[in-house]
């Protein structure tokens, strides 16, 4: 009746083993992070002896997975941004304008000739010598109108076209539609959310929150990072990368530039301007790769690679243009502008400038996680100290320590040799916790730690529903062997029915809630989970191994 098979104990210390191991590395917190952080930089940005000695502090054997710190408890930025998702129209309008272009210079016979004549806003303006031929001018841009790629949209056109007559001129006017402008909307704000996440994960932080609030803002949240001006200084650069073609030297910021055109510094020569074509040949968002590295004469460089549509744009460019200059922008700055030598296959390239390694790097880091579509305003940002996550902590040990402490001095005062299977079945089960936690990659925060101090008093809860029903069967005389079968039996039900309700409303917390809230409700399930298996399968292993060595008569439970 208490015989446990072989395969069936080696299985539970088996888990018991494992989840131990994947607990150790807690204990050597600082130790395994530095470790970790410094493979992935090795993986990344090369091998130093700075790095190879500090991925060597833990050995690669060993598990290394870590239960994350939340903002709470380790300290870090918060930043609540909004997009400036009007920034997007202007794009939209600057890449509709040459496909309009083309258009329009094939009608010319019915319109005459054609001129952008807005600056870059969200409406695009041509201006036509034969206001005659605006009809057939209305006609081609409506030609381009697409269906709005929305469920909102269904059945709309992208843009709205409208003309008006302006003495021996008339003026074509072209703006994105409200659905579609909507539609944009979703798309910029969802689209800025990855590439802000892509970003923060990029240099390697730990469990950044981020998400959507509202219709146009986003949380960020990251824990370990030094100030809210780092994080700002990080996912604040739009790293919008373009080739446009060169028009000429300008004297300052504030000359007139021709129409369609736009005025850019140079980033390293100061007091240089350029003259620039607003629409660029090719844009960041073609880019597949891009890498640090060095030109031919040893100085730190970005080397880029364009998709195919990219590269067959940029081959086109260059073998028309040999011996024109171009211009490699980033973010309405200059960072070059070499002249065309050859035509340049492949759609791969290095940019070059006045760069350390650092600076390659961390320009190679943003071109990789791809240009915010739109500019962000940061509305509310707050650093937490790691003093504060440092009294959450020290508050939370204690309060762990007591729980513990007062549950395994009753246990053992109320039901001896048993409380104290119990109790090392309790140290089991915290250390459990840890384990999966670390297993899953879960961000511990201060409510995390009540979650962890609420299962410790619910984890002994099988074992005394347990223990009483041993007390009862041996009040009927009958034998331990029997009383400690019965026992188990006939807990189970009450021990599965109470703890599958409270596992219910851990899931119905972790999937209503959010932040703080899921992070409770992921300890106290885990909890939930490790304190029946603990107490069902480890205490009952733990007191089946001492009575089958030591066969007494009876028990004192």
């Amino acid at each position: 009746m208490l015989q446990v098979p072989l395969w069936k104990r080696v299985f539970i210390w088996g888990l018991v083993l494992a989840g131990l191991l994947l607990a150790v590395p807690n204990l050597f917190y600082s130790r395994v992070e530095q470790a970790n952080d410094a493979r992935a930089e090795i993986e990344t940005l090369g091998a130093t002896p700075e790095r190879t000695a500090a991925a060597a502090g833990w050995p690669s054997y060993l598990p290394s997975g870590l239960v994350n710190l939340g903002l709470d408890l380790r300290g870090g930025a918060h930043l609540l941004a909004e997009v400036k998702v009007s920034d997007v129209y202007a794009q939209r309008m600057d890449g509709i304008w040459p496909e309009l272009r083309d258009a329009l210079r094939a009608a010319r016979a019915d319109i005459g000739t054609i001129r952008r004549v807005d600056d870059g806003g969200d409406v695009l303006q041509v201006r036509i010598s034969n206001p005659q031929g605006l009809p057939r001018a209305l006609e081609i841009a409506r030609g381009l109108a697409r269906p709005v790629a929305s469920l909102t949209g269904a059945g709309a056109s992208d843009i709205d076209v409208a003309g008006t007559t302006e003495g021996d001129t008339a003026l074509l006017t072209v703006q994105l539609s409200e659905a579609e402008r909507a539609a944009t909307d979703d798309r910029t704000v969802r689209q800025s959310l990855e590439i802000i996440r892509r970003r923060v994960d990029e240099v390697g932080t730990r469990e950044p929150t981020i998400q959507r609030q509202g219709a146009d803002r986003i949380l960020i949240q990251v824990p370990g990072i030094g100030s809210a001006e780092e994080l700002k200084a990080l996912i604040g650069t739009t790293a919008q990368l373009t080739f446009n073609p060169v028009v000429g030297r300008a004297d300052s910021a504030d000359a007139t530039p021709g129409p369609g055109n736009v005025i850019y510094p140079s980033l390293d020569q100061e007091g240089v301007f350029y003259e620039l074509e607003r629409t660029p040949v090719v844009t960041g968002e073609s880019l597949v790769d891009a890498q640090p590295g060095f030109d031919q004469n040893g100085r730190p460089a970005v080397t880029f690679r364009f998709d195919p549509q990219g590269a067959r744009a940029f081959g086109d460019y260059t073998a028309e243009n040999i011996g024109n200059p171009f211009a490699i922008v980033l973010d309405a700055e200059v960072i070059s502008a070499p002249v065309i030598q050859s035509h340049i296959p492949g759609g791969s390239g290095i940019i070059t400038g006045n760069f350390t390694v650092e600076g390659s790097t961390d320009l190679a880091v943003l071109l990789r996680a791809g240009a915010l579509p739109a500019e962000l305003a940061f509305l509310e940002e707050r650093t937490v100290g790691p003093e504060l996550g440092q009294d959450s902590i020290e508050a939370g040990r204690i309060a762990s320590m007591v729980a513990f402490a007062a549950v395994m001095v009753l246990m053992a005062a109320s039901y001896g040799l048993f409380g104290i299977f119990a109790n090392v079945a309790l140290i089991v089960n915290v250390a459990l916790i840890f384990g999966l936690l670390s297993l899953i990659g879960a961000t511990l925060t201060l409510p995390g730690i009540a979650g962890i101090v609420l299962t410790i008093g619910m984890a002994v809860d099988a074992n005394v529903l347990v223990f009483e029903r041993i007390r009862e069967e041996m009040r009927t005389a009958k034998g331990p062997s029997r009383a400690i079968a019965q026992g188990y039996e006939r807990a189970l039900s009450a021990i599965v029915d109470a703890n599958i309700t409270t596992f219910i409303i851990a899931m119905i917390l972790f999937t209503l809630g959010s932040g703080p809230v899921r992070g409770f409700a992921v300890t106290l399930g885990l909890g939930i989970l490790t304190s029946v298996f603990t107490a069902i399968y480890v205490t009952r292993l733990m007191i089946v191994t001492w009575f089958d060595r030591r066969r007494p008569k009876t028990i004192e439970v």
